[in-house]
């Protein structure tokens, strides 16, 4: 989420604005260790404001330049 939120050049604030989703929410996601736990709908949230603002999430395995798991900008 941090990743996509640098792309964006945005706050955990407005990334909680704009999904509807507690600030407290998204702090406690972003700082897991590895795999980012919430409920589905939470995820949702999210993952449908990101891909809104411009991002793309790249999962492990999926195609991609460097391959890997990660995020970039609609083109």
């Amino acid at each position: 989420m941090k990743a996509a939120r640098a792309l964006l050049n945005m706050d955990q604030r407005t990334l909680s604005e704009l999904s509807g989703v507690s600030l407290a929410t998204i702090r406690r996601m972003e700082a897991s260790a590895d795999t980012v736990r919430s409920n589905v709908d939470t995820l949702v949230k999210i993952v449908d404001t990101l891909d809104r603002e411009g991002v793309v999430l790249i999962a492990e395995g999926a195609d991609s330049f460097e391959g890997g798991r990660g995020v970039r900008l609609k083109g």
